[in-house]
């Protein structure tokens, strides 16, 4: 039941060209295994002692068993084995949308619903969908008419509720359509559809629900967890329509936000990743309001959310984070070890005449600079971004632009996908459209380039000491499936550990000597 995109999401150099599968990966805490979907023709390994690295992305897709598993692993309190209604949930699309179906699974949780863990079972399913490119809108679509087929009484939520229209035509059946973070009209619809479990009535009603803390459920690990500070996006690049799905920046106040991250922690959050449409806006359209937390006044302002988070002592990885000069003092404090030295930027491009037709607020100079300057500052620092090649207009001058940009930037971690047309995007009227095999051509170019810097990078990891966090245990091969500083989940690599002992568990922060490296990996001992 996994629905998974790779033409909508990020497709990282830290995968082969040519050697693997093209696959998505499902992390499923209750069940630790990396799923594996494949879509072209299986190759087997050449090398038994590297274990298989998935091509990852950004996909945070969330199958109704997947939803079931994780809400039942994670939840604070225990869903009660009752008649409680239950409902499904199919979560797809990128990590914001993986928050807001987390929000919307705990406010259902709190009101005494469980959820189920597959079709059948479900009194009702809930489909969070995806509109970022017209992939994404197809696969939302999908998934939707397989909830109708399965089930018959659905709900659809996300960013492609935006087009109610379109979804009501290809699905008459559908109860009810609402927009994207429109947490109350989905609780609402549900409700409408299927009551609300009656607490005086139910004798099996257990009052562990009303225990659920202000971390509420989550769908991802319990040592990691994502936390998403603002809605919205002011810019308007010409290829994206999240504002039209998602609106203009809205920012939550700072001391909501530490609230949540206070109450992560305290449920065992180990690593916090912090997401927005743009993560280095933060607190503007508030005007860096002041607002009081832990009796201490602080600024709803990007620089000052660092400082805070960093003194919670845990792992704080920052993701979507637009290369504004107010950047360079946090890059300060990562050199200072009080954020992790990790920046997740996308550039999207390096040539000038690109760039302005995708209406970007940056220049390809100005940012080599940033990014030599950020290197000076903390020589630690790992930068990931992502790229879009084949836009339209876009020459063989333009993307050899972009390939010398990237050998002078020497980026750690680089995605990129091909131009692909969105309803109601302004790039899709412009003239000079790429066709699609120069456009699968110069991916696969920019790709194999990037592969051979990520390669000699991680050379360099060799012999050297690192942090890890533990994010899965393969007991048949005795391997702990790790993350360092410089990964974030399921888009990075990974440091695979071997030879450990009982005592690793999960969750844990082992200190490990890297021994080898892959284009994509790393490999380390641990002592114990």
């Amino acid at each position: 039941m996994s629905k998974t995109s790779t033409e909508s999401v990020n497709t990282t150099a830290t995968a082969p060209l040519s050697a693997v599968k093209d696959t998505a990966t499902i992390f499923n805490p209750a069940a630790p295994t990396i799923v594996q979907a494949q879509s072209q023709a299986d190759v087997s390994q050449t090398d038994a002692k590297q274990p298989y690295h998935h091509k990852a992305n950004h996909n945070q897709n969330r199958s109704v068993a997947q939803s079931s598993d994780v809400t039942t692993a994670n939840a604070t309190a225990t869903m009660p084995v009752s008649a409680a209604p239950k409902i499904g949930f199919v979560s797809l699309g990128c990590p914001k949308a993986l928050v807001d179906s987390e929000r919307i699974i705990t406010e259902l949780s709190r009101d005494g619903y469980q959820v189920a863990s597959d079709y059948d079972g479900a009194d009702l399913v809930v489909v969070n969908t995806c509109g970022f490119i017209e992939s994404a809108v197809q696969e939302s679509l999908d998934a939707i008419g397989e909830a109708i087929s399965k089930n018959g009484k659905v709900i659809v939520t996300g960013c492609l509720g935006k087009e109610a229209d379109k979804i009501r035509e290809m699905h008459p059946a559908v109860l009810a359509v609402t927009g994207a973070h429109a947490y109350d009209e989905v609780i609402t619809a549900v409700a409408q559809h299927v009551p609300k479990p009656n607490r005086s009535q139910d004798a099996n009603y257990d009052p562990k629900i009303d225990l659920i803390n202000e971390a509420g459920v989550k769908l991802t690990p319990s040592h990691y967890a994502y936390l998403k500070i603002s809605e919205g996006c002011n810019h308007r690049c010409t290829f994206c329509i999240i504002p039209s799905l998602r609106g203009d920046l809205d920012s939550r106040p700072i001391d909501n936000v530490m609230n949540e991250a206070l109450a992560l922690k305290k449920a065992g959050v180990k690593e916090l990743l912090i997401i927005s449409q743009d993560t280095s806006a933060y607190g503007l359209d508030l005007k860096y309001k002041t607002s009081f937390w832990n009796g201490m006044p602080l600024k709803s302002k990007f620089y000052d959310l660092c400082q805070a988070l960093n003194d919670l002592g845990i792992w704080v990885r920052l993701h979507y984070v637009y290369p504004y000069p107010h950047v360079d003092k946090v890059v300060e404090l990562m050199g200072e070890k009080k954020l992790l030295p990790y920046l997740d930027i996308p550039f999207q491009h390096a040539s000038h005449r690109i760039l302005k037709a995708m209406k970007r607020p940056a220049h390809s100079e100005n940012t080599l600079a940033r990014i030599k300057a950020w290197r000076d500052i903390c020589p630690d620092i790992v930068i990931r971004s992502t790229f879009v090649v084949g836009f339209p207009g876009e020459t063989e001058e333009d993307f050899q632009c972009l390939l010398d940009w990237l050998v002078e930037a020497r980026l750690d971690r680089v995605g990129a996908f091909t131009y692909s047309e969105v309803e109601g995007a302004v790039a899709n009227d412009l003239p000079d459209h790429v066709p699609e095999d120069v456009k699968q051509s110069r991916y696969e170019r920019l790709m194999a380039l990037q592969q051979d810097i990520s390669a000699q990078k991680l050379q360099e990891k060799v012999g050297k000491t690192l942090t890890v966090l533990v994010d899965e245990i393969d007991s048949d091969e005795n391997i702990a499936i790790c993350r360092s500083y410089a990964d974030a989940p399921e888009i990075d690599g990974h440091v695979y550990v071997d030879d450990i002992n009982a005592q690793v568990k999960v969750g844990q922060f082992l200190t490990v000597t890297i021994d080898d490296a892959s284009e994509y990996d790393l490999f380390a001992s641990y002592q114990g």
